[in-house]
């Protein structure tokens, strides 16, 4: 790519939970990837030095074309992890359950609520800069402008900056992050204004990340699996739940009736009594009234109909679906990478929106890394297991052994940024298999059975497939919907136990993906694929073909689609 002698480049980077670079040149996003698809530890928290160098190939620059960077969150704990890194990464491995159980376990849990409250303090913010300058200075960067983002500012900026609208309720909801752990801003004429703020100590995020823990999971990783296991639970009313009474929400303030500690220690005893579906029901049932009531009374208060959405709760889908449905609600938009992954973006988009204005809203969510025929082929050469050719129509080839009843690896051109695969870096199955789900659970990913799939499809199908409202196409899979009842027979491995499915809406953003579907309507008369991320369950979602290759030969899969290559593994296959 040539430099532009007068293009300005922002570079975002975030050196906490789930690490991560990006860069923006003048209104545009060029690149955005995170730490944990080079160093292969999922959620990576150690500076993110691979993906600066990833961003800068990208873009072709070296380090000294960079005078803007921005970093964010500068409470107390994250001055500490900055000066003693190795505190971060004990807690790190502490939390993904890879070291043997400590004896004092959930008092290092106490211990940790009771610093992370704490939020910006005097010297914090001094502190964290010195350190991420010194790191930046000792990965080649020189003569920069480093700009410090507060949390839930990033959070606000990349809900508003990304989104669709002009004028918009931006609402953020989380753990916590620089004392705070919500916000209300207004979008509008180009100004991100704050209006309210929820103090870090009335946490609605802390709590569930506190259940996570209780029923054998993993916090800031595993919150999925509860909102997954709530649905296996017997039904019960909100008034017959006996954690109803740990937050009240006051107009547009969130009130949690116990510190963090304390609500711990209770939510200990109730668990203790309660089998884990039902536990995991009375958390998610909390947080979805929570959730709503907070929404609804912020859209009632400003009169703003729009709403745009960031921070990590924004990735309970089906929290997401019940805010979704608020008749007040007019339209409705959540980041891709709502979670603290979504940092760096965050903290480039808020510096560059102070000094550039707001950025253009055209955002797509392939963001990552590319490979080239040339690159693709080299990888594969060597490998006699497997059995390699061009195939010019891969959307095609794959839609036809889709509809025989095959899943297979589908990686083209840029990867996703978030969580989710979008198509890119996907694996792909027949929406109405079961057989075809459990092998995917049991060999492929690797994973806990009640985990629902989620389904694709064409923009041309929504209404025909869902209980849809028109409140704008869900191009991120970031929230559930309900699936018609005349079609979930052909859902049901992409269907949750209650009929719902955390759908991906795919349109001309990406042409190739949109064609395969619409070949697989043509081939079999379903309109939806079932579609999980390209890793084993536990690791990140796979970055280069060499990652693709040794997952396929890992789960001994038997097709891949990849950049224009049709490979079949010929030893070994399921």
């Amino acid at each position: 790519m040539d430099i532009r002698g007068d293009a300005m480049y922002v570079l975002g980077v975030w050196d906490g939970h789930d690490a991560g670079a990006a860069l923006i040149e003048d209104s545009k996003v060029l690149f955005a990837s995170n730490e944990e698809r080079y160093t292969k530890r999922k959620l990576e928290v150690k500076f993110p030095v691979n993906s600066v160098h990833a961003a800068l190939k990208h873009a072709g620059l070296k380090p000294n074309d960079i005078e803007n960077i921005a970093f964010t969150t500068t409470e107390f704990t994250k001055a500490l992890e900055r000066v003693f890194p190795s505190m971060k990464e004990n807690y790190y491995m502490f939390r993904r359950r890879k070291t043997p159980k400590p004896s004092f376990e959930w008092a290092r849990h106490k211990l940790k609520h009771s610093l992370t409250s704490i939020g910006i303090t005097p010297g914090s913010a001094a502190v964290s800069k010195a350190a991420v300058a010194r790191q930046l200075k000792h990965i080649g960067f020189r003569g920069f402008k480093l700009d410090v983002v507060e949390h839930h500012a990033a959070h606000s900026a990349c809900a508003a900056f990304t989104s669709p609208f002009r004028k918009a309720l931006v609402i953020t909801l989380d753990g916590l992050g620089d004392g705070l752990c919500g916000s209300v801003s207004i979008l509008e004429n180009g100004r991100l204004e704050r209006k309210v703020a929820i103090k870090a100590m009335d946490s609605i995020g802390i709590f569930y990340e506190q259940v996570t823990n209780i029923v054998g999971m993993r916090e800031l990783e595993d919150e999925g699996k509860v909102m997954a296991m709530a649905d296996y639970s017997y039904p019960f009313t909100l008034e017959e739940n006996r954690l109803k009474d740990f937050f009240a929400v006051e107009g547009t303030t969130i009130r949690a009736r116990y510190g963090p500690n304390r609500q711990l220690d209770m939510l200990r005893r109730v668990a203790w009594q309660t089998p884990r579906e039902q536990f995991s029901y009375m958390a998610q049932q909390l947080l979805v009234a929570t959730m709503s009531r907070f929404v609804s009374n912020a859209i009632d208060r400003f009169h703003i109909h729009d709403v745009a959405f960031a921070g990590g709760l924004f990735s309970n889908v089906k929290a997401n679906m019940a805010v979704r449905n608020l008749e007040a609600l007019h339209h409705w938009y959540v980041f891709p990478h709502m979670g603290d992954g979504g940092m760096a973006l965050g903290g480039a988009l808020y510096s560059n929106h102070s000094t550039n204005g707001a950025v253009a809203h055209d955002f797509s969510a392939y963001l990552g890394d590319f490979y080239t025929e040339d690159e693709t082929k080299a990888a594969l050469g060597g490998n006699r297991a497997l059995k390699y050719e061009l195939d010019r129509d891969s959307a095609a080839h794959a839609a036809e052994l889709i509809g025989r009843g095959n899943y297979l690896f589908w990686f083209q051109g840029r990867m996703e940024y978030g969580p989710r695969a979008l198509g890119n870096r996907s694996i792909l199955a027949p929406s109405g298999s079961d057989a075809v789900k459990d092998r995917l659970n049991l060999y492929v990913k690797k994973r806990e059975w009640f985990q629902p799939f989620a389904p694709s499809l064409i923009e041309e199908e929504v209404h025909g497939l869902l209980e849809y409202d028109n409140k704008g196409f869900d191009k991120f899979m970031t929230s559930a919907y309900m699936i018609k009842e005349s079609e979930r027979e052909a859902a049901r491995a992409v269907m949750h136990v209650d009929g719902s499915a955390r759908a991906h809406m795919v349109g001309g953003e990406n042409g190739q993906y949109h064609e395969l579907i619409k070949r697989l309507k043509a081939e079999s008369g379903s309109g939806m694929v079932l579609n999980t991320s390209f890793n084993i369950h536990g690791m990140p979602i796979v970055l280069s073909p060499e990652d693709a290759l040794w997952t396929m030969k890992e789960t001994r899969t038997r097709y891949m689609f990849i950049n224009g290559f049709f490979v079949e593994n010929r030893q070994g296959t399921r």
